[in-house]
């Protein structure tokens, strides 16, 4: 499957974005997909993962509550809503993807095996 996401821009802080990552080659329905984040010179950083049907979701506990994932199957598609956006979100953010079995497993960060590019989100102090 290859993943392409977009929707990263500039914000100012307390404001909102949607970042999206559209699945191709194979039909995301069958893959529990995350969204992670990578700042220059530090470690990628898992951010968020939800089940292949979407049933299951969890978050970093620096994003609960202000970020949501959530995909949509029949779109081939999985988002990322971001709400009160602080400077220190400001990263490279990356969607992947992994296969499974069940439609309630969601994976941690070492499990996904296919990765979009990346798309920037900065926010403004």
């Amino acid at each position: 499957v290859q993943l392409q996401a977009s929707g990263g821009g500039l914000v100012q802080a307390g404001g909102s974005l949607r970042l999206s990552c559209a699945a191709s080659g194979h039909t995301l329905r069958l893959y529990a997909a995350g969204w992670f984040r990578q700042v220059p010179g530090k470690e990628r950083e898992f951010i968020a993962g939800i089940s292949r049907s979407g049933i299951g979701t969890n978050y970093q506990d620096s994003v609960k509550g202000r970020f949501t994932i959530a995909r949509d199957n029949a779109k081939n598609t999985l988002y990322l809503e971001m709400s009160g956006l602080k400077p220190e979100d400001t990263a490279h953010y990356y969607c992947a993807a992994g296969p499974v079995f069940s439609d309630y497993r969601v994976l941690r960060g070492h499990e996904y095996n296919y990765w979009g590019q990346g798309t920037l989100v900065t926010v403004s102090s």
